[in-house]
């Protein structure tokens, strides 16, 4: 009974939670409502005893990719309105996607794409050691070609941002370490008493100012 609670309350949760994703106008509030839909998913995770899975959509992606996509989304100077402006235009094609997803999953909750499917047996392994077996021998090509598009990405990502632009001022290591002595220091031959002066010629300039 109570575990029906709790399936209830985080299903629903996460379901407005993702309906608000899709109609909330300001993106940040997009973004806010697509984390509390994760920690829900992972809380579903719990409750099937899958507490890796769990954790890892929790640091993945609460930690990383929807705290990441915030920062972009406040940071970056982005014409909303513009972008709202082929809404329309996409609407049609959304809504026949999303009547193929909706179609899909209730012929398999409800249809019989899984009659005949029988669950694994109960073992001692831990979800953790159950999973890496699956993942590193039946895909692990699959995961390491996951793992190269990720860093293909990562690339290109930085590839883009780090461009040119005109009036800054960069650090160049290579530069500063094969600079001589003499670009870099001067010797000032100062003459007796030329340092006090100075000194007292600004303060005197400063009380008359």
């Amino acid at each position: 009974m109570i575990e029906a609670l709790f399936f209830y309350m985080f299903a629903g949760v996460m379901l407005a939670a993702g309906t608000m994703v899709v109609i909330s106008r300001n993106p940040v509030y997009s973004v806010l409502f697509l984390i509390l839909a994760f920690f829900n998913a992972a809380g579903l995770f719990v409750l099937i005893g899958a507490e890796f899975i769990a954790m890892l959509l929790v640091v993945v992606y609460v930690g990383a990719v929807a705290v990441l996509f915030l920062f972009v989304v406040m940071m970056l100077d982005i014409n909303f309105a513009e972008m709202r402006a082929g809404f329309q235009k996409y609407l049609p094609l959304g809504l026949a996607v999303g009547g193929i997803l909706v179609f899909e999953l209730v012929a398999a909750v409800y249809g019989d794409a899984f009659d005949g499917v029988t669950l694994p047996a109960a073992t001692d392994i831990s979800n953790t050691r159950a999973l890496g077996n699956v993942l590193y021998t039946k895909y692990i090509y699959l995961f390491q070609v996951a793992g190269l598009i990720l860093l293909v990405a990562m690339i290109g990502a930085i590839s883009l941002t780090m461009r040119r632009r005109v009036g800054v001022r960069r650090q160049v290591i290579a530069e500063q370490n094969m600079r001589r002595r003499d670009e870099t220091v001067e010797v000032v031959d100062v003459p007796v008493g030329a340092a006090a002066r100075t000194i007292s010629t600004v303060v005197a300039s400063k009380r008359e100012g």
